[in-house]
């Protein structure tokens, strides 16, 4: 039974990004931590954004048909499936949670074409071996796969996060990408650190915030795609009269596995 009287993070974070399946207390303690640091708002959607290029480049560009995405959230517009199968309907995705609530609207929503798949695995980041496991039932894992962790490692709060993204790329082929954006104090330090401590004292899953030079840790050893580690929505950002999009508090890139 899902609990409508506790705030929940990822009811949060859909809140943020314009979608319905929240709750009152979910706005509340979203309304408040926005009060807090008015930039998360423009955070959340600059990474939803950054997926939809960074997807559209590994099929397009890259020629990747294959998505691990873990920590996948509550589903909203242009999920990793939507934009993937959108250019080649042949794509294959598994999304990863190890939320009831996320695996409730996973089940419903996160549907596939005919010609690709779509499967939903409950299974922690903390645990890859398990991810791996159950991911090779509808993926490849000897062809290039496209590994997504979009604002998920931030979730794991010590330096484990970076032995477990370690341990799943090893598993990954070579020609194989590593997609990978995070939260930072980069431009914002004192309204980041008063969200974060807000996030940690209303929500159910704690987070930290990591410099840039940090989240470049996570590509260690990886090949960076043009233009490397940046603020989310200055990485290859759709051309406009407006010119450049301002830098976010978010940093993440692409990183092929040679």
């Amino acid at each position: 039974m899902i609990d409508s009287s506790t705030p929940h993070s990822a009811r949060i974070w859909n809140y943020w990004l314009g979608g319905k399946d929240c709750y009152e207390v979910d706005r509340e303690v979203g309304d408040a931590i926005q009060a807090v640091n008015p930039e998360i708002v423009h955070v959340a959607r600059a990474q939803r954004a950054f997926l939809a290029r960074a997807v559209s480049h590994l099929v397009q560009d890259a020629g990747v048909l294959q998505f691990l995405d873990i920590g996948t959230g509550l589903p909203t517009i242009d999920n990793t499936h939507d934009v993937a199968q959108r250019h080649d309907p042949g794509a294959r995705i598994v999304y990863v949670d190890h939320d009831p609530v996320v695996l409730r609207h996973a089940e419903a929503l996160l549907t596939s074409t005919e010609q690709g798949a779509t499967d939903y695995i409950e299974a922690d980041l903390r645990d890859p071996a398990s991810i791996l496991r159950q991911a090779a039932r509808t993926l490849d894992l000897d062809r290039p796969v496209a590994l997504m962790l979009l604002g998920v490692v931030a979730h794991v709060t010590d330096d484990h996060a970076y032995t477990l993204v370690e341990e799943l790329k090893a598993a990954l082929c070579g020609g194989s990408h590593l997609v990978l954006c995070d939260s930072t104090a980069e431009y914002h330090p004192e309204a980041t650190r008063r969200m974060v401590e807000q996030w940690n004292n209303t929500s159910d899953n704690p987070r930290v915030n990591r410099s840039p030079a940090q989240i470049a840790r996570f590509f260690d050893g990886l090949e960076l795609v043009e233009p490397g580690l940046t603020s989310v929505s200055q990485w290859r950002p759709a051309v406009t009269g407006a010119g450049v999009p301002a830098p976010v508090s978010s940093y993440g890139g692409i990183g092929r596995k040679p």
